[in-house]
């Protein structure tokens, strides 16, 4: 007796690999959008930290990290005994310092007891320094006070009182960044791709791949 073999029609093969296609457009589009979302929330980094530097300032006349007067001007607020002159019109220290008792690294508690920024206000506290949409690091001190990224704006054409960096940014949201806060070219304006580990900006220029991560600093 013989037996009748029987398969796929070619309209079931290509409602199927309609279908499929329809699934990889639909993971593919959702991960567009997580990327943009990430981006459009490390964006939102960088402009809010100049927020809160202008919030502090209008409100108490010093700056977030340098105030010498933060015991009395926030409620529990500690004043910097380390990384520079306290009241001197310069956030110093590092960006990235884990020194609580630098003016950059106190930066945060100030904004934070002032209303102006959420998260912890304990040092001590794990989740007390601020990471972007990536987990790492972000912070901000003054150009000139800043000793963890040289700024040469006479070399890089670079220029501003303050730099934001953020770090483990992958290039291809770095290129992204760019392009939302400044020219469009990580090596050129306010915005600039570093190499992790890099001690200037403005030096050399940095070919920024999609898959590496990256410091992405801002001077305002």
């Amino acid at each position: 007796m013989k037996k009748t073999q029987t398969g796929f029609t070619l309209i079931e093969l290509a409602i199927v690999l309609v279908i499929i296609g329809l699934l990889l457009g639909g993971v593919l589009k959702g991960q567009e959008l997580i990327n943009s979302a990430k981006v459009k929330n490390m964006a939102t980094d960088f402009k809010n930290i100049q927020v809160y530097i202008y919030g502090y300032q209008d409100k108490f006349r010093a700056l977030p990290g340098d105030d010498r007067l933060a015991s009395t001007h926030v409620t529990g607020g500690t004043n910097a005994t380390t990384g520079g002159a306290l009241g001197n019109g310069v956030i110093e220290g590092a960006y990235n310092s884990v020194t609580v008792t630098d003016e950059a690294a106190l930066f945060w508690q100030h904004v934070r007891l002032a209303g102006l920024a959420a998260g912890p206000t304990s040092t001590g506290d794990a989740n007390y320094f601020p990471t972007n949409a990536d987990g790492g690091r972000i912070g901000v001190s003054s150009v000139a006070g800043n000793t963890a990224i040289e700024v040469l704006p006479t070399v890089g054409g670079i220029s501003g009182a303050f730099i934001i960096c953020s770090e483990g940014v992958l290039g291809k949201f770095a290129k992204q960044l760019d392009t939302a806060l400044d020219d469009g070219n990580t090596q050129t304006g306010s915005v600039r791709v570093v190499t992790a580990g890099a001690k200037t900006i403005g030096l050399t220029n940095v070919q920024t791949l999609d898959s590496n991560p990256y410091v992405v600093c801002m001077a305002f």
